[in-house]
């Protein structure tokens, strides 16, 4: 895909919007019919370059048949009138045995509130707007959104403009550079936004709820320090044109690397280093989004390893016992659960990526030293940025940089039936007491 441009009408008092999307796509191959995943939703309308095409629901597509074929190479418009329900939610295909996957619509009307947030990952995007729900198809996103006058929208990317016609306001966002579908994010509520500038004149624009705007602002005005450090750590400046955070209305208890605002909830001191995580996400899982979702380890490994990284330069744990732990919780999960390249289970593509991800870069580090491995890092982020990347691509880039040949080392972890043996740790400075030591387990939803 090239872009979808996303159309909202929200109003309170109802679980209905009457929605659109103009989605702008090349045909890979001769096409006579297409489709798209869309669920949760009913169609009015359907046209393919303006003309009127026949379309149908099956399962959890929106099956499309233009009025002419389609060549291959041709560029193609699909416009979709539709209505949305947020209060569907059909169990994952890929977990049918769950009554219910905990992506979705966070409908804030269920908590007493007006509004409503996205949940998109790993595959309920398309509960949103049809789409192609994966994340090796980026796109730019475009998101209009209409709301009564004295609520907020908020949306991926940067504010274009706004609109306000009697008592209502439209609201028009867009992105610079394409994003994953997993983490498309729009937001209705009372929000505050708390503008500020990051390193290199970043603009930085978070969004809470306006009744907790005091209590979050000693969290929010640590961003700009973050992204400084992860810009050290990794040799690269961020990848997007904005950065903030957006924090939900309710009780928001999930964390999610939309890409722009991360989402979380953010009310203590631990949830700073959530703030981290899905920071480094947008590094990897979003600007280097994955080829398949058996290399969700890039995204979740990554985020997990620079997250320890972050806590031990900050004493918030150390780093022996954290390793220690997290190995552990490997050896004790990955015969349940399998490799994190070869899941026994989709539902836990999430949660057990993270573990023997950190553990493979932590071992890597410690055998090629930190020169090199950021140089490693930094290589990979920058040939495959706003790009997909692939296991295979990581090796590709670790063996050209140190001139050495781990695809074994990184194949053993990431598609081994056994933990391998524990990765040699480098001296750890002293730690004082009292610090916390956390096992990298499967996380509430980053």
């Amino acid at each position: 895909m090239r872009s979808y441009d996303v159309g909202y009408d929200y109003r309170p008092g109802t679980t209905k919007m009457a929605s659109s999307v103009r989605v702008d796509a090349v045909a890979t191959q001769d096409l006579s019919e297409f489709s798209l995943d869309a669920a949760g939703m009913t169609f009015t309308s359907v046209t393919v370059d303006g003309k009127a095409a026949t379309f149908r629901s099956q399962g959890e597509k929106l099956i499309i048949t233009p009025a002419h074929a389609l060549p291959s190479g041709q560029a193609f418009r699909v416009e979709v009138a539709y209505t949305v329900d947020r209060s569907a939610a059909p169990p994952s295909p890929a977990t049918p045995d769950r009554t219910r996957s905990i992506s979705g619509w966070w409908d804030s009307t269920d908590k007493g509130k007006e509004g409503f947030a996205l949940l998109g990952q790993p595959d309920r995007a398309h509960l949103f707007f049809p789409m192609n729900d994966h994340p090796s198809d980026k796109a730019r996103v475009t998101f209009r959104i209409t709301v009564p006058k004295n609520l907020t929208a908020v949306a991926n990317g940067t504010l274009r403009r706004t609109t306000t016609k009697g008592d209502r306001t439209t609201y028009v966002y867009d992105t610079r550079d394409p994003i994953p579908t997993e983490v498309v994010q729009v937001a209705v509520g009372r929000y505050k936004k708390i503008s500020a500038t990051g390193p290199g004149g970043l603009p930085l624009r978070s969004y809470v709820p306006a009744d907790q705007a005091d209590k979050t602002r000693p969290y929010v005005d640590q961003i700009g320090k973050q992204i400084a450090w992860v810009q050290k750590m990794i040799g690269s400046a961020y990848p997007y044109e904005t950065y903030g955070v957006l924090v939900p209305q309710g009780d928001y208890g999930a964390a999610l690397e939309t890409a722009t605002p991360s989402t979380l909830g953010l009310s203590t001191p631990d949830d700073v280093p959530t703030m981290v995580h899905e920071l480094v996400h947008q590094y990897f899982g979003n600007a280097v989004s994955l080829k398949s979702w058996d290399d969700m380890w890039i995204s979740e490994g990554h985020a997990s390893y620079y997250t320890l990284r972050y806590q031990v330069e900050k004493k918030i744990t150390p780093l022996k016992e954290s390793v220690e732990r997290t190995y552990e919780y490997d050896q004790e999960n990955r015969s349940e659960t399998g490799p994190p390249g070869r899941l026994k289970d989709p539902g836990d593509v999430l949660g057990s990526t993270n573990a023997p991800g950190l553990l493979m870069l932590h071992g890597l580090n410690q055998q090629v030293g930190e020169a090199t491995f950021q140089e490693i890092e930094k290589t990979f982020f920058e040939r495959f940025r706003h790009k997909t990347a692939s296991t295979q691509d990581y090796i590709n880039v670790a063996n050209e940089v140190s001139g050495r040949d781990f695809s074994a080392y990184i194949k053993s972890w990431i598609y081994g039936a056994k933990t391998p043996p524990y990765p040699t740790s480098a001296p750890t400075p002293t730690q004082t007491e009292g610090h916390k030591v956390r096992a990298v387990g499967p996380p509430s939803h980053t």
